[in-house]
């Protein structure tokens, strides 16, 4: 089976050093942090940094950072990324960011759509697994559409300021 990373619609590439100021404006974007983790800004510097070490050998750094854009004319729309990957047990962790401007139009399911397809075929993934905040009906929504199962909620699992969020753990076996 070949693997699809440009759908003809999108294409999913590795990060390139001419990628440095979309990934410094969508790292640095405060209302993002809440689903990353983050709690404080990246300079440059550290991206940079990052874009020089990063092999995007999911074997070595146990993830893989695939910038998503238009195949038409390679306008960025969002990152896809698999962290936390566990070879032993063929799994990882799926994340999923689709820039404001680009969402609704479906480019999100189709992302998804060309990493499984690669995880299962080239990498022998066995199964994906995300966490959603409960809150956030458009994308537990997405990913049910696709297939990902939900198998549990933590409960208080993200700090919002002052306030606690439940998560939703979804599962998605391939093939």
């Amino acid at each position: 089976m070949s693997v699809t990373l440009n759908n003809g619609t999108l294409a999913l590439r590795a990060l390139e050093p001419s990628d440095l100021d979309i990934l410094y404006k969508w790292e640095n974007d405060p209302m993002l942090w809440a689903v990353s983790d983050t709690v404080a800004p990246y300079s440059r510097k550290m991206l940079w940094g990052y874009l020089e070490n990063n092999t995007n050998d999911i074997y070595t750094n146990r993830a893989l950072r695939l910038m998503v854009v238009t195949a038409s004319d390679g306008t960025p729309v969002g990152i896809i990324d698999f962290f936390n990957f566990n070879p032993l047990n063929n799994r990882a962790e799926l994340g999923l960011f689709i820039a404001a401007e680009h969402r609704g139009k479906g480019f999100g399911r189709m992302a998804v759509d060309m990493l499984c397809d690669y995880a299962a075929n080239h990498i022998g993934m066995r199964q994906i697994y995300i966490y959603v905040t409960t809150d956030n009906t458009v994308c537990l929504q997405l990913f049910k559409d696709y297939g990902f199962v939900q198998s549990g909620v933590l409960k208080s699992w993200v700090k919002r300021g002052n306030t606690y969020h439940d998560v939703a753990v979804l599962q998605y076996f391939l093939g």
